[in-house]
Formats: structure tokens, sequence, C-alpha cells
């Protein structure tokens, strides 16, 4: 059964003869025929009376009011999916770690606000696991995240690489790891450390490390906030291993330090080309979607503005943004 032989018997139900019917769809009386001949012989009775005047017979009568509510269906689909090739979106649904919201999204957001102003715009700030399974699951169209490879290896998921970023420490002003300008990762195993909760990028990413130097994480308390990560650490002895795009504000508190990781001794750190030295705990940062909403225009333009204007932490502007939550 396919969609023009009900289309076909639609139109000779609604003029009663088959000439007319044909001349209305634009075809052959013939062609009208052998769509209808081939709809009975898949249902296994007459639609049709043929007289002068083509009247339903019982079956055709049973499949009237199922056939218009199939076409009706069809035709708003058709009509939906061809607004959505068209760009009419009615919304774009963002998912991003919290640090890319508060820092590198505004300017995007505004100037895809401001190309797209039919579109309403919906950002949610999750760990990279959670903004990697809701997309997964079809609630974000977009996720900007720390790489997961076993959450975006399926043939679908499309993953660009935005930028990497060394991992850095923050800690109090007055904290005893301040007296060094690149810290010893040897020296972190004698402090407790705040970490992201289960499901954050961050977290998965520093215990593996520590665990690649066969030392212990002392991890004594788990946030999911930039700000109660400042508090925090500024009230003493706990330190913190974070992103530096995540310490643009820690780097402007007096109240704070931020000091770099020195690489472990038996490392082979690369130095870029600004001439200083890498640190060997670093994360990158992608931007996750699909092929299919790639081919959607305004989910395009988006990827193309982030693409465009974000930048690697070392040259970001801070901004703030109010995000809103699901």
């Amino acid at each position: 059964m396919r969609i023009e032989q009900l289309q076909a018997f639609l139109t000779v139900a609604e003029m009663g003869n088959f000439g007319q019917a044909a001349h209305k769809c634009g075809v052959t009386q013939s062609t009208i025929s052998r769509q209808i001949q081939s709809l009975e012989q898949d249902l296994g009775l007459p639609l049709f009376h043929r007289t002068s005047q083509a009247k339903l017979t019982l079956a055709g009568e049973k499949l009237l009011p199922r056939a218009r509510k199939i076409c009706h269906e069809w035709e708003t689909i058709s009509i939906e999916i061809a607004d959505l090739q068209a760009g009419k979106q009615p919304e774009l649904c963002v998912a991003a770690i919290h640090s890319v919201c508060s820092y590198y999204l505004p300017p995007i957001l505004q100037r895809f606000c401001k190309d797209n102003p039919e579109v309403q715009l919906r950002v949610t700030a999750l760990g990279s696991d959670r903004a990697l399974k809701v997309l997964r699951d079809g609630l974000v169209d977009v996720a900007i995240v720390m790489n997961n490879r076993f959450l975006t290896s399926s043939p679908e998921v499309i993953v660009e690489i935005l930028y990497e970023e060394d991992v850095e420490i923050l800690m109090s002003a007055s904290h005893p790891l301040t007296q060094y300008d690149c810290v010893p990762w040897s020296e972190l195993i004698d402090y407790p450390q705040v970490v992201f909760k289960d499901g954050y990028g961050m977290q998965r990413l520093v215990q593996e490390w520590f665990s690649r130097q066969n030392a212990t994480l002392k991890a004594v308390m788990e946030l999911n906030t930039l700000d109660a990560f400042r508090g925090v650490v500024r009230q003493g002895e706990i330190i913190a291993l974070l992103p530096k795009g995540a310490l643009i504000e820690a780097s402007q508190d007096p109240t704070l330090a931020v000091r770099p990781l020195a690489p472990p001794p038996d490392s082979a750190p690369t130095t870029p080309s600004n001439g200083k030295l890498k640190s060997s705990l670093t994360r990158q940062v992608v931007l996750v979607t699909t092929s299919d909403r790639l081919q959607i225009p305004p989910i395009a333009h988006f990827c193309h503005l982030v693409r465009q204007l974000i930048h690697a932490p070392s040259s970001a502007t801070s901004y703030q943004l109010p995000v809103t939550s699901y």
C-alpha cells in the first residue's frame, strides 16, 4: 500500500468518477485505475462499484475515514519536514560543560539569536557524560564537552576538536603550594582535593591521571559548580585540579591562587609555539552532534559559529550567561 494509492482512492471517492479524478490529479485515467486495482489487490476486496458512477463498496466505506486520516498525517509530516529542511526549526537545544557556558558561549548565543530570531535557543550546563547521553537520547541537538570516546563511537556521531587546555591547580592565596611557580605533581598527594561529581569528565580525567602516576587521589568532596569550587578552596587546605578555562575568575580573585602543574619527571612534555612548557595533564574540548542534525540549517549555523568564535582558553574573554535547566 502506497500513499499515492490512498490519495487516488480519496480523489475517486470525492469525484465519483475515475475520469474526473484522473483530470484533478493530472494523470491519465489508466493510471488512476491501476492505482485503485493495486490497492484492491492489497486489501483483497473491491473498493468501488464500477457503474456509471464510482460508488463505494462496503470495504470502501470502511477505508474512507482511515485513508483521510493517513493522508492528512502524511501531508502534515511532509510540511514539517519541508520546514525543517528550510531552517524553520522552532528551537535549538545545546548542552555544554560549565566553563564553556560561562565564558565562551555568550557571544555565540548572542550572534545566533540575532541571525535566527525565530529559533528558541535553550542552553543547559551539564557534565560531559550527561550531556553526551542526552544528545544520544535526542534531547539536545549539540553538545560541547570533554571528549568521551565510549559515548561518541556511533557512526552517526560527529566529533570536532575545538581546543585543548592545561589543567591547573586552584588553591587559597595562603596555601603552602603557592611557594611554587610550577607545582611538582608529587606535592599534590599530600593535600585533600575537591573534585567534580561522577559523570563529569574532569573527575574521570583526574582519577586516571593519578592512577598513571601510581598515586592516590585524596578526594574529600564532590561538587558540580565553579562557584562552589572557589568557595571551598578559599577556606584553606583543600585544592582542586581544574581546566584553565574554568579558572578565569579565580585568577582575578585576591583570595585565591592558581598555579600550573609541572609534568612528572619521567614524562616528555611538549613545548607549544609560545615557548612555555606544556603540562602533561590537559583536557580536550569537542563539539558533538549527529550527521543528520548538521543537515538542518540552524544547527549547522550554530556549529559554524562555535568553530569560528571559540578559541583556546588563553585568549578567552570573561562573560556571564544565565543558563536554563530542563
